[in-house]
């Protein structure tokens, strides 16, 4: 299951090079003056986005509020100069604002937003001041955008429309003043009954979106003076990511338009197609031909080139390297790998301005950095280093560079770098808050598991940490299973230790970060290698005098939670443990998430190869689960449904042991009500407090009205 968490472990490596990110006062711990709280996750601002005017004046970013009063969350577009200086708010309160993204003169700066009961549409402001203007008004969402290079045009791409928007279009029409269809007493209050999902696709749900039809994503292109929109890419496949070439003729982008079924397989190829085309994309050119994946498309400034990431294994999926190659644009040219020695998964792969290099952030031993390699191949080095996480970056055209940055000492913000390598933090979001709590910095640390490899793993002694003395400890396994912990703010562990505990994030044998190898060690072998890996880790915090060994918690969520299942099935040593949104129970989930393929690839059909489903189905090793354990899920995820936490939950119900579940209204796999996040936080310290600490906190918080 690739069931990625957005909640990461975080930790700090004690080194960092010539061209890590300073340390700022801010970030200092020694003047804080309180531990973290629950509510704390509610004052931490999310920055994220950053994108950079082409002259490199001005970069605009996003900022995220979760707001407990209005149980909701906000987005507002800001923008700031460079090399800093005061922020100016750019959007309006109350109506979030997503996507900025600049035209290539810096004039207009676009954005997607929904605004009243509308669509999510593109809005225009001008750099100069004044009210945003609705650009686009089209009948159903927009997903996605981008401007042309003579900031005339812009790409869009939209989902084929539903029968239900096609009506509501309608209506409207007849709603327009001059219509002869106008008719207010014609028109009926009734509540339209919903119409059925008539499946026939082999793929057909998914988390967010529910079950798939045949409406599929396609690239339109918009004048941006007579507001006409072109219709460039059709037919029965999802065409995205686009990207205009240089000189604003041609259209990059993604789509898997294998046959006779792209469900079956996960194949994705980069394609141009003419911007201008006007029947729809029946002339097509496709650049690369590789079975595995390729995708986030970029130009090199001239034109002849494409660089974008590729997995060359498409049986290994998820487990497989994500790698940077280049093609000819024409297409029809050898691809070149660029990364393959390196090893590493990589993303956004950009050329610099003079293109010479290509840009790209890579997953590498728990931190994620901004790398840079030569176009023709060559030594890899890294503008942005250490132990932190590069979440997004832009490249101006001038060669000034912003990044979305965070630390274990820091959320996001925005830092720039400049031609000559400096870095400077140009937003200063979430200071007023660090400043007043007290912080944890993690450990790096490394072990050797069972069989002698050698795992790393971040941990975290408890806030007030005296050397010596054993603490509670709680081990948190985290999603993916291809992911990881990296070197990010995270507040669940920093709560966690203000509670006195420590903390065990480890990246066991599925992670990525270390090497192909290292990931698809665990592949058709759920719960084996990274059990003993994650338990390695329970060891070394014992042996080191951290861990009490008779006090010890475990839990997770997604992958994590099925690595839950997976160790209290199999170990007695933990005295609670909580499994959010997992499974043990996986041919009940066949046909049922989102993961049909990956089941048919990794597993086999369940009944075509039993041996190998019922080895990783700890749900078959119940009866000797004796942890009190607290099940928690989304009611409408499709990632992970609440039936793998029903079957847990009521498996051990039947056998009489403690447990509890907990269902939580109108949320999928990522949580997003901000009252819901509030519950889960206070839920977690309440069971591991009663259970793990046995210190007559009762086993659940009392209940709100």
């Amino acid at each position: 299951m690739r069931l990625r968490p957005m909640i990461l472990a975080v930790f700090v490596l004690a080194f960092m090079s010539c061209f890590s990110l300073p340390r700022t006062k801010a970030q200092e711990p020694a003047g804080a003056s309180r531990a973290t709280t629950v509510d704390d996750v509610f004052e931490i601002r999310d920055v994220q986005d950053p994108q950079i005017t082409a002259d490199g004046k001005w970069v605009a970013y996003t900022v995220s509020t979760m707001s407990l009063k209005e149980d909701k969350t906000e987005t507002r577009i800001w923008m700031a100069p460079l090399p800093g200086g005061d922020a100016v708010v750019m959007t309006a309160p109350k109506e979030s604002s997503s996507h900025p993204r600049w035209s290539a003169d810096g004039k207009y700066l676009a954005f997607l937003s929904k605004r009243g009961e509308g669509k999510t549409q593109v809005w225009l402001l001008n750099r100069m001041g004044g009210e945003a203007q609705q650009l686009t008004e089209t009948i159903q969402d927009v997903d996605d955008f981008a401007w042309s290079p003579d900031s005339k045009r812009i790409a869009l791409v939209l989902q084929d429309p539903s029968p239900e928007e096609l009506e509501e279009a309608k209506e409207k029409e007849k709603e327009k003043p001059g219509s002869e269809e106008k008719d207010k007493d014609a028109k009926s209050t009734k509540p339209k009954t919903a119409r059925p999902h008539v499946i026939d696709r082999y793929r057909f749900k998914t988390d967010m979106v529910g079950y798939l039809d045949h409406r599929r994503t396609h690239l339109y292109v918009m004048d941006i003076a007579t507001r006409h929109l072109t219709q460039v890419t059709s037919g029965d496949f999802d065409d995205n990511q686009p990207a205009w070439s240089p000189d604003g003729k041609l259209l990059a982008f993604t789509s898997n338009r294998s046959t006779p079924d792209p469900d079956r397989t996960y194949n994705s190829d980069v394609w141009v197609v003419a911007a201008d085309n006007k029947d729809k994309g029946a002339h097509l050119t496709q650049v690369t031909t590789n079975p595995g994946e390729d995708a986030e498309p970029s130009w090199s400034p001239d034109g002849k080139w494409i660089t974008y990431v590729t997995k060359l294994d498409p049986k290994l999926f998820e487990y497989g390297t994500q790698l940077v190659a280049i093609s000819p644009a024409s297409g029809g040219g050898p691809a070149k790998v660029l990364t393959q020695s390196f090893d590493r998964m990589s993303r956004w792969p950009r050329f610099s301005p003079d293109g010479q290099y290509i840009y790209f952030t890579a997953d590498d031993d728990g931190a994620v950095n901004l790398c840079r390699i030569p176009a023709t191949g060559g030594e890899i080095t890294r503008p942005i280093s250490g132990h932190v996480v590069v979440w997004s970056y832009t490249i101006a055209q001038s060669g000034e560079l912003a990044a979305q940055v965070t630390s274990p000492e820091r959320p996001n913000e925005i830092f720039t770098v400049s031609g000559s390598g400096a870095i400077t933090r140009i937003t200063h979001v979430n200071d007023a808050f660090m400043a007043k709590i007290k912080l944890v910095t993690p450990d790096y640390v490394k072990f050797k598991s069972k069989d002698g490899t050698m795992v790393a793993g971040y941990l975290y002694k408890p806030l007030d940490y005296v050397a010596g003395k054993k603490y509670p400890t709680l081990l948190h396994p985290h999603g993916g299973p291809v992911g990881a912990y990296y070197g990010n703010f995270d507040h669940f562990s920093q709560l966690m230790a203000a509670n006195g505990y420590t903390v065990l994030e480890p990246n066991p044998r599925g992670s990525s970060g270390y090497g192909e190898n290292f990931c698809k060690a665990i592949y058709a072998d759920w719960g084996n290698k990274d059990f003993q890996d994650d338990m390695a880790m329970v060891d070394y915090a014992v042996a080191q005098g951290i861990a009490d060994p008779e006090k010890l918690g475990v839990g997770g969520w997604s992958y994590g939670a099925i690595s839950t299942d997976f160790i209290i099935a199999q170990s007695a040593r933990f005295k609670a443990a909580i499994s959010g949104a997992g499974s043990s129970f996986f041919a009940a989930l066949y046909g049922h998430d989102q993961y049909i393929l990956d089941y048919d690839t990794e597993l086999g059909q369940p009944w075509a190869n039993r041996t190998v489903w019922d080895k990783i189905s700890f749900f078959y090793k119940v009866d000797k689960i004796t942890t009190p354990t607290l099940f928690m899920g989304g009611e409408i995820d499709w990632n992970v449904p609440i039936i793998g936490s029903e079957q847990m939950y009521e498996a051990m119900k039947s056998l009489g042991r403690e447990t509890e579940l907990v269902v939580y209204p109108g949320e999928f796999h990522r949580f997003k009500t901000p009252s819901h996040i509030k519950d889960r936080l206070e839920r977690d310290l309440a069971w591991y407090a009663h259970y793990v600490k046995k210190d007559g906190t009762p086993a659940r918080p009392p209940e709100k009205n």
